[in-house]
Formats: C-alpha cells, sequence, structure tokens
C-alpha cells in the first residue's frame, strides 16, 4: 500500500530529542521523601489516548476541549522501541500516529472525550484518514483501564446502533502500550506553524470530509 507522506513540510532529516531528563524529573516526585505537592498534582490527573490519523489535527482538535490540560503528540501499539517518524510513516514498525492526552477529572471525564473524539475523524474508512493512508493512519482508541475499555466499547456500540452509519465502524479499541514521544518539531505543530498547518489541513479534505459524515466543520 502506498502511503502518502502527509507532512510535506517537516525537513527530511528528523530531529530526535531525548526525554530522558524528562522522565527521570517525573520519576523522582514518586520517590519517598520527595515533596507531596507533585504526587498530589499528578494523582489528580488522568491520561488517555486516542488515534485519528494526524497527530497534529487531533492535538488541535483536543486542546479545545474544557478540562484538557496536555496533548502529546507520539507512537503506539507497535513493535520497534523508540521509533522515528520516518520509520512510523513507512508503515513497517506497526505503530500508529496518536496523541495522549491528560485531563482533569474534575472538569471532564473519559466518555466526554470519547463524544469529543467521534466528530473529529472518520469512522467508517479502515486504514485511512483522509488523505492519510496506511495502518499507521488507522483510527483506534486505546484504553488504559477496565473502566475506559468498558466506556469505549459503549460509546462505540452506541454508534454504531445509531444508525448515522450505513458502514461499520472501523474504527478500533485496543490496550494502551508503550507510548513513545514524537520528536519535538511535530509537538504543538498547529501552533509553531498555522500556516502551514491550515495548508495541510486544507488540503488534505479533512473538514470537508467530516462535514459530510457529521454535518459539522472546524
Amino acid at each position: 500500500m502506498t502511503v502518502i507522506n502527509h507532512h510535506p513540510f517537516q525537513k527530511k532529516t528528523s530531529v530526535r530529542w531525548v526525554f530522558g531528563l524528562v522522565v527521570a524529573m517525573l520519576s523522582a516526585c514518586e520517590q519517598p521523601g520527595a515533596d507531596i505537592k507533585p504526587i498530589a498534582a499528578a494523582s489528580s490527573t488522568a491520561v488517555a489516548t486516542f488515534a485519528g490519523g494526524c497527530f497534529w489535527c487531533t492535538e488541535a482538535d483536543f486542546d479545545k476541549i474544557p478540562g484538557v490540560i496536555s496533548t502529546t503528540s507520539g507512537y503506539i501499539g507497535g513493535t520497534v522501541v523508540n521509533p522515528t517518524y520516518k520509520q512510523v510513516v513507512s508503515g513497517k514498525t506497526g505503530h500508529i500516529e496518536a496523541v495522549q492526552v491528560r485531563f482533569d477529572p474534575a472538569k471532564t471525564n473519559f466518555p466526554k472525550l470519547l463524544d469529543a473524539f467521534w466528530p473529529t475523524i472518520d469512522p467508517v474508512t479502515p486504514n485511512r484518514q483522509f488523505c492519510d493512508s496506511g495502518t499507521q493512519y488507522r483510527s483506534a482508541i486505546f484504553y488504559h483501564d477496565a473502566d475506559q475499555k468498558r466506556q469505549a466499547e459503549a460509546s462505540k456500540a452506541e454508534l454504531e446502533a445509531s444508525g448515522r452509519f450505513v458502514q461499520p465502524i472501523a474504527t478500533e479499541i485496543l490496550p494502551a502500550t508503550e507510548f513513545y514521544v514524537a520528536e519535538e518539531y511535530h509537538q504543538e505543530y498547529y501552533k509553531k506553524n498555522p500556516i502551514r498547518y491550515s495548508y495541510y489541513r486544507s488540503n488534505c479534505g479533512r473538514d470537508s470530509r467530516l462535514a459530510e459524515l457529521w454535518g459539522i466543520s472546524e
């Protein structure tokens, strides 16, 4: 299957960033004797992971939702450790472009995020989202615990039962595996490069297809 590189403006050589320091800092907060405030802050947030094609767009969509604290673009579901963007878009690693969403459970919850997710994707086309084709661009919901799995399955079943679509829902519900943070230039791309992002989103036909499927647009 031909893979369409949906990021025509990226540099040919991907920039690799090391996140070890960040991980170490977060781990230190959990050690005995650490200040209790970081622990309390961490426990007041929750994580959800969604794949909706281009992670630039998925980030932009989730950042609009009240209660979402942060979004991170990355790769999940594959077999290669620390994959690069170039490896993932080849379709040979098994990874999917996805976004990890950290949210405040006091302001929103997983079912609300599911409700917000569906209208931002094409749920009836397998192994493709808009102009981006290949298994690495398929839509998916990754659950982090039994409650998220149950809620995701219920949400999908509700959409199927609604009769909105004649085709079956192709969006997969999968267990969350190791999430690898994408290269720094992908993070918040829509904010850093608004003109290029707007050009990509428009030319990819994302919003026109969403309007066709859901009757709404960006």
